[in-house]
């Protein structure tokens, strides 16, 4: 688990170093990177007691943004950018590499950002707890979104960083327990919230790993960690806002 969550946050972690494969042999526990990263955010949200909840919203949300140094959010700049270009599979993932930001890239934040924000502020207006917990949940989804890609998709580029990960997944053991941690995971802290937002943190990682799949496939010939993280991103903004919807 420390290896996982130096692979893919920001949180200080202490003990004897960690390597790639360190992380790639518990890439099944993913899922709960997601609580770990969730939780500054799910803690600030509880301010709107005392503040506005749009800059509740804003405070958490950045801060799991942050406890995950951002990583995912250079996916989706990244995405965003690829998705523009016409060309082949390999053009766009020389485009995926390229650190220049352009209009795709602008796009790409305030669709993945934008939408789930005011979501967040809304559910904050209506109890600050259930936002909390629906924050928690959206992180854990996002997680879970994500290594639902590393189980069933195949690397762009075999030199990706994303290729050890789903080699190590290919195992019956860890792609079995990968499964029952994400089906199993977002609905169960979902469950507090009611019927509808259990079935949309069971359907959300689902859908969005599929629609992913098929998109990678047709525009990079496979996933990255760009597509991944992006994915990822794009999961907690949907489900955030079916969230917002039952309040």
């Amino acid at each position: 688990m420390r290896a996982l969550l130096a692979f893919f946050t920001a949180l200080p972690v202490s003990g004897p170093s960690t390597s790639l494969d360190d992380a790639t042999r518990r890439a099944y526990l993913l899922p709960f990177v997601g609580l770990l990263t969730g939780l500054p955010g799910a803690a600030l949200l509880l301010l709107a007691y005392a503040l506005p909840p749009g800059v509740a919203a804003t405070l958490a949300l950045g801060a799991v943004l942050l406890a995950a140094g951002l990583h995912h959010t250079d996916g989706v700049l990244d995405v965003g950018d690829a998705l523009m270009v016409r060309g082949s599979p390999e053009r766009r993932r020389e485009v995926l590499k390229d650190a220049r930001i352009g209009v795709g890239s602008v796009g790409a934040l305030f669709i993945v950002y934008a939408p789930p924000l005011a979501a967040l502020a809304a559910l904050a207006g209506a109890s600050p707890l259930w936002a909390a917990a629906a924050l928690l949940t959206g992180e854990v989804a996002a997680r879970s979104t994500m290594l639902l890609l590393l189980v069933f998709g195949e690397a762009g580029d075999p030199r990706s960083a994303t290729g050890p990960f789903i080699c190590s997944l290919k195992s019956g053991n860890r792609r079995g327990v990968a499964l029952v941690l994400t089906l199993t995971l977002p609905p169960l802290l979902a469950l507090p919230l009611g019927i509808f937002a259990l079935l949309s943190a069971l359907t959300v990682p689902a859908a969005m790993a599929y629609f992913t799949l098929k998109l990678s496939k047709r525009a990079f010939g496979g996933i990255s960690g760009d597509v991944v993280g992006a994915a990822g991103e794009l999961a907690r903004a949907a489900l955030l806002v079916a969230l917002s919807a039952a309040v």
